[in-house]
């Protein structure tokens, strides 16, 4: 098992990794709208959701993987009404290859973000 970390993306709020690989699978912890510096980004769902995949690239760089490597995705989404926004961001990312997707709307997130999403993907 291999313990991902970068500084390109948030460090995890508590006690957990952004990320470990194992068996050339990568599984993310989940990435909320925060800053690599940790500062939450204002905004409404959508530019909560850029930042988030912001994030997720990031730390599927840092594992030897990336967006077209992500095989499922799991959304955790405050408000459920914001589920076509939040449709119209993720579809920019992942346009072309459609990873298999859970959303679910939960009561509360960390630091109140709007979003939090967390991958799969293969290693290359």
């Amino acid at each position: 098992m291999n313990i991902v970390q970068t500084s390109n993306a948030p460090a995890a709020i508590g006690p957990y990794s952004q990320g470990v690989v194992v068996n050339n699978l990568f599984y993310s912890s989940g990435q909320i709208p925060l800053t690599p510096e940790g500062v939450m980004v204002e905004g409404d769902i959508q530019a909560q959701t850029h930042q988030v995949f912001y994030n997720l690239k990031a730390v599927l760089e840092a594992a030897g993987a990336s967006l077209e490597t992500v095989v499922k995705a799991t959304v955790f989404i405050k408000n459920m009404d914001e589920f076509a926004q939040l449709n119209e961001v993720y579809a920019e990312y992942f346009h072309t290859h459609k990873p298999a997707r859970s959303t679910v709307e939960v009561a509360r997130l960390p630091k109140d973000a709007l979003v939090e999403i967390e991958v799969v993907a293969l290693v290359k």
